[in-house]
């Protein structure tokens, strides 16, 4: 049986070894790293530019009756139309053709917000929950596989919180700093990153530990200049302000990474030093925590230093995840990694403490919740109801589905929240929100719960008194 000469052999055959060296290039070097590092940059630059105003700066997109009054105001389209005409000191939108459709800057949306709640029905919410008195929840999105879809998610949730009226905040722990980048942040250097903020905890606990050789009569170990720079630095004077009225952020660049091998050098120094603490009590001492109702911190895909610090801040953790086999396999050797690291801290603390008499430490975070992203009903349904079962309430039963939207949203680097829908179909749209609503619903739910359970933790305590 003569073969079939018409059916073409697999690329990976017949391949000629002098067209292959003539592809192949000349050997690379360091030096070419440099030259690739300097490519991406300027292309980097080109498409942020696309999402710039002419001044330079990020600018954030109008929005339309229709989407204010659909998702943004409780109130029926005619029903918002007659309070601005009935209120001409409210922003009153502006329509770019005679008589059509008005559109407002998300400002005057959370201006319109502020003047249905004074005046509008009780029954409705028109701000969102925030027990008075409670601090700012600090919520962690964190895995150490990379591509899961952790800091898209963390940005969309950061949006989407903003839309609901919160007051966000962006941490940017990653030194590839993508966070930023979403959120158009410049970071000349870790001076503007959180390092300061980790270095002036250290350079505070130095200070404590010398005052107490200087008790004993030994010589205090000296501050170099770094950490007395630090010293004087406050997370305010880190925020940066966003194209979002109500998104701040502290931002990452690529010399955040040097603490990976500072932090260490510090411990040694210092061992009674709890490093973890580092993020939360520098937050706390600043006021950051009134400032704010909610902070997202975006962790690098590594239990390092920096992630350590994140998640001992974190009341929410957040571990986004594919419905796949190896995404399932490598999130459930992170959650063996959490287990190890911060069970030997609590270990280390509290056999230090019994010694001394003292209350031990124990790690809590209000809740943990698996999230699946990128989710393809089609083909992942069966995986993702046998990964479920296996988690139970921690997987969130809601998946958020990969749409049209999101594809094109980010070839136009944007957020999703941040298209114009006009740029769409209408379906499209409205269907891609509907997943990013919905993974916001589930956070939001959590969010509540929290701070529910401590408002009445703390009645509870001045009922007790």
């Amino acid at each position: 049986m003569k073969p079939d000469t018409a059916t073409p052999l697999p690329p990976y055959f017949n391949i000629n070894p002098d067209q292959a060296l003539a592809q192949l290039g000349e050997p690379a070097t360091t030096a070419g790293f440099e030259r690739i590092a300097r490519a991406c940059e300027a292309g980097r630059s080109d498409l942020a530019s696309r999402g710039l105003e002419e001044s330079g700066t990020r600018s954030l997109r109008l929005f339309s009756t229709w989407e204010i009054t659909r998702y943004l105001i409780p109130v029926a389209t005619g029903h918002f139309r007659r309070v601005l005409k009935q209120n001409p000191d409210l922003p009153q939108g502006r329509s770019e053709t005679q008589g059509g459709a008005k559109w407002f800057t998300l400002d005057e949306v959370l201006r319109l917000r502020a003047h249905f709640a004074a005046e509008g029905s009780k029954a409705k919410d028109y701000q969102p929950y925030r027990p008075e008195g409670q601090p700012a929840k600090m919520v962690a999105v964190a895995n150490f596989k990379g591509g899961v879809g952790k800091t898209s998610t963390a940005a969309h949730l950061a949006m989407s919180a903003a839309l609901d009226g919160y007051r966000v905040l962006v941490v940017d722990l990653d030194s590839q700093g993508s966070m930023t980048s979403i959120f158009g942040g410049k970071v000349a250097d870790e001076w503007q990153t959180v390092f300061p903020l980790i270095a002036r905890h250290y350079g505070r606990q130095l200070q404590s530990d010398n005052q107490r050789r200087l008790d004993r009569g030994e010589a205090p170990h000296p501050l170099d200049d770094s950490l007395a720079e630090a010293l004087d630095v406050s997370a305010q004077s880190l925020v940066q302000k966003t194209h979002w009225p109500n998104i701040d952020l502290i931002g990452a660049q690529l010399n955040l990474y040097w603490a990976e091998f500072q932090i260490p050098v510090w411990r040694m120094a210092a061992r009674g030093w709890k490093l973890w603490d580092a993020l939360t009590e520098s937050f706390v001492a600043d006021g950051i925590l009134d400032q704010y109702d909610v902070i997202f911190l975006d962790t690098p895909p590594a239990l390092g230093y920096l992630t350590i610090n994140g998640l001992a801040a974190a009341d929410i953790l957040l571990v986004p995840l594919g419905a796949s086999f190896l995404e399932f396999d490598s999130t459930g050797r992170f959650f063996d990694m959490l287990h190890s690291t911060f069970s030997s801290i609590e270990e280390a603390e509290n056999m230090a403490a019994r010694a001394l008499g003292r209350e031990g430490l124990s790690f809590e975070w209000d809740a943990v919740r698996a999230v699946v992203t990128r989710y393809d009903g089609s083909q992942q349904a069966e995986l993702a109801a046998l990964m479920q079962a296996y988690l139970g309430p921690t997987l969130s039963p809601h998946r958020q589905d990969f749409t049209a939207l999101i594809g094109q949203a980010g070839e136009q680097v944007q957020g999703i929240y941040e298209a114009d829908y006009r740029d769409f179909n209408r379906e499209t749209y409205v269907r891609g929100r509907e997943t990013f609503d919905a993974t916001y619903a589930a956070f939001k739910q959590l969010l509540i719960g929290a701070w529910r359970r401590d408002e009445m933790a703390e009645q509870a305590a001045t009922a007790a008194e």
